[in-house]
């Protein structure tokens, strides 16, 4: 069976700090060879919910929602959830819809978005993964306590290019077996198969301008 190359955390310019229209992600991700791609811009589905309706067959509605405690990672998600929620009410709210539920860059502690790592056990029980590999990680110490306490916890573990530009798509992607709607890929992801590159400080800068050329052009 040929293996989904799956993007699993990338932004659209619907992210206030991403200019990635979803026409050019969806162009990206075909040229670049993605088979699927969870689109999970920050606390809304619209860009995402665009993107799939033109190409049903490569995107996957997602979201990456800021919780009271850390940013939460969703996949095949129908129902937008909205930011400041506490972890416990965000996740109700996402298995109630059968969302797939991971946590972003759990230990990255440069940004709002981290995790403290007895708020993460609390929530350990109720999420399929936990994002293993961020390429955005500045510091490559963030991503090996991911990936330690996964291994630690036996959960599962996900990698994302967590792009706001659309040539830092396919950076980091998770090789697969194929599945569609996120029971099965609950199952697929215990043998997912890494591809990690890690992104250098420079690609921040596209995310920093977008973010002064929204403010500078607001209204």
């Amino acid at each position: 069976m040929n293996l989904y190359r799956v993007e699993t955390h990338c932004h659209t310019v619907f992210s206030k700090d991403s200019l990635t229209p979803p026409h050019n992600l969806i162009e990206t991700c075909l040229r670049k060879g993605i088979d699927r791609v969870i689109v999970t811009d920050h606390n809304t589905i619209a860009g995402a919910e665009i993107a799939h309706n033109l190409n049903p067959d490569l995107v996957i509605v997602g979201e990456e929602i800021l919780t009271t405690k850390g940013e939460i990672l969703a996949a095949f998600v129908s129902e937008e959830i909205p930011p400041y929620l506490s972890p416990q009410e965000t996740i109700k709210r996402l298995r109630d819809q059968s969302a797939f539920i991971s946590v972003s860059h759990p230990f990255d502690r440069l940004r709002k978005g981290g995790w403290r790592e007895h708020d993460l056990l609390e929530i350990l029980p109720q999420v399929d993964a936990i994002e293993v590999y961020n390429s955005r990680c500045m510091n490559p110490k963030f991503n090996w306590d991911a990936r330690s306490f996964a291994e630690n916890h036996n959960i599962p573990g996900t990698v994302g290019s967590d792009a706001h530009a659309a040539f830092e798509l396919g950076r980091s992607l998770l090789l697969v077996d194929q599945f569609e709607g996120s029971d099965e890929l609950r199952k697929v992801i215990q043998r997912g198969i890494p591809i990690m590159r890690w992104s250098p400080p420079w690609f921040h800068v596209a995310s920093r301008y977008a973010l002064v050329y929204k403010k500078l052009h607001k209204g």
